[in-house]
């Protein structure tokens, strides 16, 4: 039996992205508790400690028959001038969040981590994208936040929905808000596992995902 992709993650975010971009997979959903990031910890190495734990967690529960398989995890967090974000606890943690957020520059990292069920073969890896928000009033942040929105997204805020009217791209990956960065990830699946491209994969395929301006 062929390898299988083995989404590691309850982001329906994330599901819609790997099957927009063509891949095959299958959704095992991680337990794994997220810790809060340490002090003085790059956003990058965070965003893979997630993602190496969600990882992890799921390889912990497959037995024998999954040997060969390849685990996808990734986790999103919003990098505040080296003040690590992510999702809010409440609507009231929304809120403050936002309000901090309204009118930077900051950053979505997303780590990503692959992983070999049945052996120590990983790879890992983490994309950055540059963003500015616009100012945005109180009524406006408390309307936003009321809207369901914030719920479950690192920042408070979903670019994909309407929060495309206060945050535009700076620079990369424009995926990588969403959730997952594509052109990574076709990166990292041609070197570890190629055999789990998507179907009908191609060098001009790769090359049209969609990036920032």
């Amino acid at each position: 039996m062929s390898a299988r992709l083995l989404l590691a993650s309850r982001s329906p975010r994330r599901r819609s992205l790997l099957s927009e971009a063509r891949y095959e997979y299958e959704v095992i959903e991680s337990r794994f508790d997220e810790p809060p990031p340490a002090p003085g910890v790059r956003a990058e190495d965070h965003a893979i400690t997630l993602a190496r734990g969600k990882a992890g967690d799921v390889a912990s529960r497959l037995g024998s028959d999954r040997r060969g398989d390849v685990i996808l995890a990734a986790d999103t967090v919003i990098d505040l001038a080296g003040e690590i974000l992510g999702q809010p606890s409440s609507d009231a943690a929304a809120v403050a969040m936002l309000r901090r957020l309204a009118g930077s520059t900051h950053a979505v990292v997303t780590g990503v981590v692959l992983r070999e069920v049945g052996s120590d073969r990983t790879d890992e890896a983490a994309a950055r994208t540059t963003l500015q928000m616009l100012p945005m009033s109180d009524d406006e942040i408390r309307a936003y936040v009321s809207s369901g929105e914030s719920h479950g997204k690192a920042g408070s805020y979903a670019i994909q929905e309407t929060g495309d009217r206060y945050v535009r791209v700076v620079e990369g990956s424009l995926s990588n808000v969403v959730g997952l960065p594509l052109e990574l990830l076709a990166r990292m699946i041609a070197r570890f596992a190629p055999g789990l491209a998507p179907r009908g994969d191609s060098d001009e395929d790769a090359s049209s995902a969609p990036t920032g301006s």
